[in-house]
């Protein structure tokens, strides 16, 4: 359960720097901030489908930058919520829904977790691309970069020492 709850609280920090991120860069690249609302759109639709309610908004939406700032914080305040009430025996249920071409599909809700924070990730790694063709400075989002900054708490179990690998790793040894 922690390690799901600290993946949304690296995406939300991820979400919130690649935003900042765009900001930084005057107007936006356009490409940069349809894909930022199609995360904002997404993490939304995802979270109504595990609560069986209607999405909020269209899967890709047209929405100004003020507009990211503001369905990303209520989202975030929405995940939080949802991720306090989580229980083992409710990550393993499974949830039916249907894909934005109207196919029908079930998974459990431990994947739709799993996969709400791998898409966003995904389209953050275009949004930095898209920063960086325009000559601007994108956002760092590393997960890692987090967690040694301390933007994400670290987890649990054998850390190692830095320069050492930990116990059971084949002794490979990593910066």
């Amino acid at each position: 359960m922690s390690d799901i709850r600290r993946l949304f609280d690296y995406d939300h920090w991820a979400n919130r720097e690649a935003l900042a991120s765009l900001a930084a860069a005057g107007p936006p690249p356009p490409a940069a901030l349809k894909r930022m609302a199609h995360i904002v759109a997404a993490e939304a639709l995802w979270l109504s489908r595990l609560e069986l309610r209607p999405a909020p908004l269209a899967v890709w939406p047209d929405l100004s930058l003020s507009q990211c700032v503001t369905w990303l914080g209520d989202g975030q305040r929405e995940w939080k919520k949802y991720l306090a009430g989580l229980t083992p025996e409710r990550l393993a249920e499974q949830v039916r829904y249907a894909n934005s071409k109207g196919e029908s599909f079930s998974n459990t809700v431990e994947d739709i977790l799993t996969h709400v924070v791998l898409h966003s990730a995904y389209h953050r790694g275009q949004i930095a691309s898209d920063v960086r063709a325009g000559g601007q400075q994108p956002a760092y989002t590393d997960y890692i970069h987090a967690v040694r900054t301390q933007r994400v708490p670290e987890g649990g179990g054998n850390q190692g020492e830095p320069g050492r690998a930990p116990a059971g790793s084949g002794g490979a040894r990593r910066p």
